[in-house]
This record gives structure tokens, C-alpha cells and sequence, in this order.
């Protein structure tokens, strides 16, 4: 018992030397617990709602007002047209559409019964279910006020979910594991390449080479970049053959975004390389920073607005929150440029800022 004891206080002066491993086992634990326990959420909350009053009257006001007043929609803009409806559902600046006839008081004060379509951004098929869900509740309750006869209610909900019609689970998961898969290679790639050098002493024939920083970090980046475009491509091509994946937007288009989501991915592997010592840690590393991110803070399973506001902040950050946006709206609905626009400057401007920190600890080593 005393020889284990003395065992046991010599690992504990091992461990407060270590101060990583310390923080680790203390904090880290912590922070899963907070990270998930807010980000984690499945209810669905401040649904972004357009409404496309075409009666004008006090009672269709009403039925919006009960969407608002329901505490699960924010209305956030009176569309006048189909195609400006089309617009705000291309830029997810909505998620459902409310649109109510003419002649809709007329019929629900006259016994008759009235139409109200509902339109449903279905690229996420877990929360378009939801969303449907709310919305019928909704108009049921408002139609119960204006019965006059049991049987026949007199305000109906006709709904119809874009771009997945279906609701498809696969049309909602795939593109988001396609940004999970590519993050993940792309950063296990160079993060491994660059240790690799270092436990095989071969970094200070680099450091010796007439070669900069930022001449090293391209070398190191554009042979991967080319391999993991290549892997990208072999994945879309797989989902469209076994789920189903559509692409009906630009092929072209979508290997701009590809491209530039795995210069960020491997310029983050990059960085990764800079603070890990061993293969070990440069993998655990890369599979931590790949995992959360992608999965919890980029919008692939649970929505970004559900999030509270610190966390909602932290997204911004997330390079995958861009990515998917664009995927999704490229391969699911058809969009142009000029609607993923701040989604590519944003995935540029993350690949600049990871691939110039990279550059600088990197050269900071070399001193």
C-alpha cells in the first residue's frame, strides 16, 4: 500500500507539471457540458415567418397576429409578389411564408370555407416537420373561433414544403456530412503532414531551405487541396447516386464554395500542426476542432436561432455554417451567385485569417 501511495503522489507531481493534461481533466469537461447543454436543443423557436396578405382585412391580420403572438414565429417581412417570395426563401431570410387569399374575411364571415397556404423551406426536413406541425395548430386554433357549424371548419391550411417536397431525411443529412467528412480529411491531412515532419527531424532541413513561411504553407496546402477536391467531388457524385442528392444549380459554382471551405479546412489543420507535438495529439486535435464545430455549432442539426446569444456569436466563426448554406442552396435549390455572395466572402475571409496565423506561429517556431 505505501509502495502504490508513493505512486499515486508521484503521478500527481506529474500531472501539475503537465499543465495541458491538468486542463484538461479539469475544464474541459466543463465545457462540453455548458457548449452542448445550450447549443443542444430541439425545440424550434424564432422561425423566421413572411407574410403575403393579399385580403388586407382585420381578420387576416388576425391569423398573423396568432402566428406572432404564438411565441414560435417572428415575422420579419410582408412579401407582395410570389417572386419576392421566391427571393426571401432562396436567401433563407424565411423560413415559412403565410400567404392568405383575397376574399378570406368574406368567406370566414360568411360560413364558407377559406384556403391559407403555407409555404415551408423544407432544405432542413427535421425542422420543416416541426414547423408544418406548428403552423396547422396555429390555424386550427384560430378557426375554431369562427365555427358556426361543427363539422366543417372554416379556415383550412393548405401546406407545401420547397425543395425537399418529400421531406427526405437524406436531402437534409447529406450535405451535411459532406461538409463533416471534408472538414475532417482535409484537417487530419496537413495537421499529420506537418507533425510528421517534426517527430521525423526532417522540419529543420526545412527551416535550413532558402523557403518562407508562406511559401512553405502554399507547398503544403495545394497538394492536399487537390486530393480533397477530388475526394469532395467522388462524394457528390456518391450521394447523387445512393440518396439521391439533386444538383440543380452550377457545377461550377459549387466548386467554388467546395474549394474554398477545404483552403480554410486544411489551412485549420495548419494551425493544429502549429500546437501539436505528435501525431496523436495533431489527430485528436483535428477530430475535436472538426466534430463540434460542424455537428452542434453550424446549423447541420440543431438551428443557429434556437441557440442563445453568446453561442449564436461563437457560429460566426464556424466556417461549416457558411458552407452548408451554400451547399444547400446550390444543390437544393438552384441559386445564383449574388445569393451565396456573403457566404463565399465569409468562407474566403476564414481561410485568409487561418492560413496567415499558421504562417505566423509557424514562422514564430522557426526563430
Amino acid at each position: 500500500m505505501r509502495k502504490a501511495l508513493a505512486v499515486g503522489r508521484k503521478e500527481f507531481r506529474q500531472i501539475a507539471r503537465d499543465k495541458r493534461t491538468l486542463m484538461i481533466l479539469l475544464f474541459f469537461p466543463a465545457f462540453v457540458l455548458v457548449m452542448f447543454g445550450y447549443a443542444l436543443n430541439f425545440d424550434i423557436r424564432h422561425i423566421a415567418l413572411a407574410a403575403d396578405d393579399r385580403d388586407g382585412t382585420s381578420e387576416s391580420r388576425q391569423l398573423v397576429a396568432a402566428f406572432v403572438n404564438s411565441g414560435y414565429f417572428d415575422f420579419v417581412a410582408a412579401a407582395r409578389s410570389p417572386a419576392e417570395v421566391e427571393r426571401l426563401m432562396d436567401a433563407n431570410d424565411v423560413r415559412a411564408v403565410l400567404v392568405i387569399p383575397e376574399e378570406f374575411a368574406r368567406r370566414v364571415r360568411s360560413g364558407e370555407t377559406a384556403e391559407v397556404q403555407v409555404l415551408i423551406n423544407g432544405d432542413n426536413a427535421n425542422t420543416a416537420v416541426t414547423v408544418l406541425g406548428y403552423a396547422t395548430a396555429i390555424i386550427q386554433s384560430v378557426s375554431a373561433q369562427y365555427r358556426v357549424v361543427p363539422v366543417i371548419p372554416p379556415i383550412v391550411v393548405e401546406p407545401r414544403i420547397w425543395y425537399n417536397p418529400e421531406l427526405r431525411s437524406s436531402l437534409f443529412l447529406v450535405p451535411g456530412l459532406i461538409a463533416y467528412i471534408a472538414m475532417l480529411t482535409a484537417m487530419i491531412a496537413t495537421a499529420l503532414s506537418v507533425v510528421r515532419e517534426k517527430e521525423h527531424g526532417t522540419m529543420e532541413q526545412v527551416r535550413m531551405a532558402p523557403l518562407s513561411t508562406p511559401q512553405f504553407v502554399i507547398g503544403k496546402t495545394i497538394p492536399y487541396l487537390i486530393i480533397s477536391l477530388g475526394s469532395s467531388i467522388l462524394i457528390l457524385i456518391t450521394s447523387g447516386l445512393l440518396f439521391g442528392l439533386p444538383l440543380r444549380g452550377s457545377w461550377w459554382l459549387l466548386l467554388l464554395a467546395i474549394t474554398l471551405f477545404l483552403i480554410g479546412a486544411l489551412g485549420t489543420g495548419l494551425f493544429v500542426s502549429t500546437i501539436a507535438e505528435t501525431q496523436v495529439i495533431a489527430f485528436q486535435l483535428a477530430l475535436l476542432m472538426a466534430f463540434l464545430p460542424t455537428f452542434v455549432l453550424s446549423g447541420f442539426i440543431f438551428p443557429i436561432a434556437n441557440m442563445p446569444a453568446p453561442i449564436q456569436m461563437l457560429t460566426y466563426a464556424i466556417p461549416a455554417r457558411y458552407f452548408l448554406v451554400a451547399l444547400r442552396g446550390i444543390v437544393l435549390k438552384g441559386v445564383d451567385v449574388s445569393v451565396i455572395a456573403p457566404q463565399l466572402w465569409a468562407l474566403t475571409a476564414y481561410s485568409f485569417v487561418v492560413l496567415a496565423l499558421a504562417s505566423i506561429r509557424l514562422k514564430r517556431s522557426w526563430v
